[in-house]
């Protein structure tokens, strides 16, 4: 009897079932024959595709949720004191993070893993779609639904695995890795990490798992993987980025309003130096495109044709929550994304900016947990250059406690002072709406940023 078969008696409770991550790999563990159950406090619409397949989902967090199960799998947010958790630990049931029950499932898969700080859903997603195009059938667990599968998670029969790996707790580290992306290293998470210097020191923990015959694929571009590289004690990895000494240079690039264009030079050793010509990915802006390119590099060097991914590419449809548009009103545009960096928010501006035509921009920030916001309230500050204006909205605090040392009056003015743009304060969505439908009057861009109810509140908005 296989291990997989034994497995398939286990009853598995998924604590937070809810999360996109969370609710990917109950998905795909549903879809293989495990008996998943599990539970969360908000029905969202990750809730709904579990119960969709047949998953029963509980809406409190209650001890006798757990009392036919074998296996608990918690998500990161869930609290010590959780009664689900308690119970468990009292009945003595394996509690699991997301990745360790993760890294299990894919044990016997030939796994691709992408991380970073930033950009790893999008590159997850583009990954995900050449493979899917070269009939590979890839199992793909993502942080985000790809609107072309309408999931973020796929149980495939094929031998290969695209997975997102979340570096927020750590967890990355337990994924079996054959093949991995970095798409870049930045300040978060450091009220796991401590400091950065630990978080830098994961990432080369990671990269340094990569096997002979696998490989790492990071971007020099980025400041941070740049010094990082010279740490890399296996040194089985290939660059890619604007940089000349890229082992994939990206050249010529043209930004349209709805897709991005470039040329790619190939410089591999053991290989002879050739360009790639006209790659088309129907993606916006600068970090668009060294998403894409880490999917054409990786995609390349196990094999799949050129052709098979410009294909790909060109009829990539995106993920939900990154630049996405919610709808447009007497010319206006209105696009919901998941920025809640200040990197992620400067790359969203940025990439509008370019493709703007001289239109006002107007942002919509939602803050995300107070922990991020105080340590990186002076880069917060200074990341709307590229906005016409702010509209500030209250901090979507996530579980953790009020930080009565925040001021949102202080906050919108150093905004204001570091971004040289107006900012203005809202209390809460009818708020919101009043202002939008009093002062929108040209064919403004309006993207509303941030990981909290930002999204539910723009795509319930009746304008």
């Amino acid at each position: 009897m296989s291990k997989i078969e034994i497995g398939l008696k286990e009853k598995v409770h998924f604590i937070g079932i809810g999360g996109i991550g969370m609710s990917g790999l109950a998905q795909v563990m549903k879809t293989m024959g495990f008996k998943v159950q599990g539970s969360d406090l908000v029905n969202s619409k990750n809730v709904e595709r579990c119960k969709k397949i047949g998953i029963k989902v509980f809406k409190t967090h209650n001890k006798n949720n757990i009392k036919n199960s074998t296996i608990i799998v918690k998500s990161s947010a869930v609290k010590k004191n959780n009664p689900e958790i308690k119970a468990a630990r009292q009945r003595k049931l394996n509690i699991l993070k997301r990745a360790e029950m993760l890294a299990h499932v894919v044990s016997l898969k030939t796994n691709i893993v992408i991380t970073g700080s930033h950009g790893k859903t999008t590159t997850t997603s583009l990954i995900s779609k050449i493979l899917s195009s070269a009939k590979l059938d890839p199992t793909i667990i993502n942080g985000g639904v790809i609107n072309s599968f309408n999931s973020n998670a796929k149980l495939g029969k094929g031998e290969w695995a695209v997975l997102e790996a979340d570096e927020s707790d750590g967890s990355f580290l337990n994924f079996p890795v054959n093949y991995s992306v970095v798409t870049n290293l930045d300040k978060e998470h450091l009220d796991f990490y401590k400091n950065f210097k630990n978080l830098k020191n994961s990432f080369v923990r990671f990269l340094n798992k990569t096997p002979a015959i696998g490989k790492a694929f990071v971007c020099i571009d980025d400041y941070e993987i740049k010094k990082l590289i010279s740490k890399i004690s296996n040194k089985n990895f290939l660059t890619y980025g604007f940089s000349r000494r890229a082992n994939f240079q990206i050249l010529k690039p043209v930004y349209k309003k709805d897709y991005s264009l470039y040329n790619l030079r190939i410089s591999v050793p053991g290989s002879k130096n050739k360009i790639i010509k006209k790659i088309k990915v129907n993606l916006i802006g600068h970090h668009n495109v060294l998403n894409s390119v880490a999917a054409v590099a990786l995609s390349l060097h196990i094999g799949i044709k050129i052709n098979v991914i410009k294909k790909s590419l060109g009829n990539f449809t995106g993920i939900q929550r990154r630049l996405t548009k919610v709808f447009s009103i007497n010319g206006r545009e209105f696009f919901d994304d998941y920025a809640h960096h200040p990197t992620e928010i400067k790359s969203v501006l940025k990439s509008l900016k370019i493709t703007s035509s001289g239109r006002k921009i107007v942002s919509v920030f939602q803050p995300h947990r107070y922990s991020r916001l105080m340590l990186l309230k002076k880069e917060f500050s200074s990341a709307f250059k590229d906005s016409d204006l702010v509209v500030l909205c209250p901090v979507y605090s996530a579980g953790e406690k009020v930080n009565t040392k925040y001021n949102e009056i202080n906050f919108a003015k150093l905004i204001s002072q570091n971004s040289d743009v107006q900012v203005i304060i809202v209390k809460n969505e009818k708020e919101l709406k009043k202002f939008f439908v009093k002062n929108l009057l040209d064919k403004e861009i309006v993207v509303c940023m941030g990981a909290g109810s930002i999204t539910k509140w723009i795509r319930e908005m009746n304008i």
